[in-house]
């Protein structure tokens, strides 16, 4: 896959670049800690897991132009993901994040998904985005409610109340 800079987000603290087999360890990382994927659809991730998905994350680059980006520090410390991602239920589109333990509480997340939100809406031609997220994350709801997007409904699985936010440009 080739890179190319239009797909290269950029905020005032971070440096988001689409995923490749280089980000594989530090999406493993992420993938497997409890603490920043329990909450994620399909939870908690085994390595090969990871590495299967990254595979499918950098063919979904080149199919919409679109997927996973890599949230770096401006310096380069790995930080989280941020995605825009087709869901298998039909949805739509989703913006989806998550950030190591150890960088969360200082707005990084609203910045990179707000990012990402902006390059959906601009870049990437996409009308309508939303998110999921359980009745219990309230941290994900506040990012999201933060960024501009907006309640839109509920749906049950596996017994959880899961609450469906949407962007509309």
């Amino acid at each position: 896959m080739t890179v190319t800079s239009a797909w290269i987000v950029t905020t005032a603290r971070l440096r988001m670049t689409p995923v490749g087999h280089w980000d594989l360890a530090d999406l493993v990382r992420l993938k497997s800690d409890p603490r920043s994927f329990a909450l994620m659809l399909g939870g908690v991730k085994a390595p090969v897991e990871a590495a299967s998905e990254l595979a499918q994350d950098i063919c979904d680059w080149g199919r919409y132009g679109y997927g996973m980006w890599a949230v770096r520090a401006q310096r380069g410390k790995f930080l989280g993901m941020t995605a825009l991602m087709r869901r298998a239920d039909g949805r739509g589109v989703a913006l989806r994040f998550a950030f190591l333990p150890d960088v969360r509480g200082v707005g990084l997340a609203s910045e990179a998904a707000g990012a990402a939100l902006n390059y959906g809406h601009g870049a990437a031609g996409l009308k309508r985005i939303v998110a999921v997220a359980r009745e219990e994350n309230f941290a994900s709801r506040a990012i999201l409610g933060s960024i501009g997007m907006s309640h839109y409904g509920e749906f049950r699985r596996d017994g959880s109340l899961m609450y469906v936010y949407q962007s509309i440009r």
